[in-house]
Order: structure tokens, then C-alpha cells, then sequence
């Protein structure tokens, strides 16, 4: 497991988790990006949820490798559907906000596979 690896996987896993722990206490960040955008309230559990096991898995993926090519498929697909729901919700000066939170997770598992 190389440094850079190890470096990229907790500073993905630290930005997904603050993510989660963000939508669970409603920041107005989040929050309000999300109400913009026309995610239904009922959704934000489940969307937390699934932020903080894949902050979770990617963590784990240190230990067990095949879970932390889980997690991190699923977070990766998670902020793309991010970016779909920006495109969709015509906002589109937001669309770097997923990607910034998608992109160490696609470097981690691009090196998890390099290696």
C-alpha cells in the first residue's frame, strides 16, 4: 500500500463522512442545496446513509480491499447522480461542488487498482 494511496483514501473518506455528518444536522449548506434542487426531504436520511458507508467502506477498503472497491463504486456513482441531479435542477454553476467530492475517491480507487 503506497503513501499516496493511503494519503487520498482518508482524505476521501474524511470529505464523504463531514458530507454526511453535514445533510444528518441540516447544515444550510447542504441542506439548502439540496431543497434547490428539489430532493425531497424524505430522501436526506437515505442520501446520509449511504455518504457516510461509503465513508465508512472506503476506510474499511484499507483492511478488506474488496470492500473498499465497493464503497468506493458507490460513491462515485453517488456524486454522479449528485451532478445529474445539479444538471437537472438547471444549477449549473454548482456542478464543481460534487465533483470535488467525487474526485479523491475515483484517484483512490485508480490507485488501489495501479498498484
Amino acid at each position: 500500500m503506497s503513501t499516496a494511496y493511503l494519503v487520498v483514501t482518508l482524505v476521501g473518506a474524511a470529505m464523504v463522512g463531514f458530507s454526511a455528518v453535514a445533510l444528518v444536522f441540516n447544515v444550510e449548506f447542504v441542506a439548502g442545496a439540496l431543497r434547490g434542487y428539489g430532493v425531497p426531504r424524505s430522501w436526506w436520511p437515505w442520501l446520509a446513509a449511504a455518504k457516510g458507508a461509503g465513508a465508512v467502506g472506503l476506510v474499511a477498503g484499507l483492511f478488506v480491499p474488496v470492500l473498499g472497491v465497493a464503497a468506493g463504486i458507490g460513491v462515485v456513482l453517488y456524486f454522479l447522480g449528485a451532478v445529474i441531479t445539479v444538471i437537472r435542477a438547471r444549477s449549473y454553476a454548482h456542478i464543481p461542488f460534487p465533483l470535488m467530492y467525487l474526485a479523491p475517491v475515483a484517484v483512490s480507487l485508480a490507485l488501489g487498482f495501479a498498484a
